[in-house]
């Protein structure tokens, strides 16, 4: 248990997806000109960070993985289908998001205007695909520790573009001067949340 929480602590702050990998960027700068709009595609993010890292933990362990289909039989040892590793996790991806798309849309229909071009795009949302990704490369034995990986990375998202959309909309009412306006300052703003949260890489979990 303790492993699990240091997991979900490291992957929230020291391991952040925007501002240790500068992940997802695109959707971070471009929806968090407000808080509502961006606690709505933060909520997103985690959901389908959440459904989809799981089930492609699944899919690369019992299916992928170099002689992952034993399973099936002495016959099915041999094969390898880690190739198809991209194409399955982005198949996963699209799947969730296009449900993330259609609740949301029936539910909120003015988050799902707000948020416009980018809700559907989270299918190709580079913070996405290299959670599943982290999640091939670094190995978790469990899908306990995936799914941990997959909600303290997109919470830790989630804080990102919440803060920055906070600041945002105070910079609104500031006397900026006009050569920084709009993102000049919002660069300015992101590169310095970014060294604060490098504080948090001297913390040992």
């Amino acid at each position: 248990m303790q492993e699990l929480i240091s997991l979900f602590v490291k992957s929230i702050f020291v391991d952040n997806m925007v501002f240790a990998y500068f992940l997802g960027m695109c959707s971070y700068l471009a929806v968090s000109k407000n808080v509502k709009t961006a606690i709505g595609l933060g909520a997103a993010v985690i959901f389908v960070l959440g459904v989809t890292l799981p089930v492609n933990y699944l899919l690369n362990t019992y299916v992928l993985t170099p002689a992952a289909l034993a399973w099936l039989g002495p016959d099915f040892a041999g094969i390898d289908l880690s190739f198809l590793s991209f194409i399955i996790f982005i198949a996963v991806i699209a799947s969730i998001v296009q449900l993330v798309e259609m609740v949301v849309e029936k539910y909120s229909p003015s988050l799902y205007a707000s948020l416009g071009i980018f809700l559907p795009l989270i299918a190709v949302n580079c913070a996405i695909l290299g959670g599943s990704l982290f999640m091939q490369e670094r190995g978790y034995e469990t899908l306990a520790e995936a799914t941990t990986f997959a909600l303290g990375s997109g919470f830790g998202w989630f804080l990102a573009i919440v803060a920055l959309a906070a600041i945002r909309e105070k910079l609104s009412y500031s006397n900026v001067p006009a050569p920084l306006r709009g993102l000049g300052i919002t660069f300015i703003v992101v590169g310095l949340m970014g060294i604060a949260f490098m504080s948090f890489m001297g913390i040992k979990l």
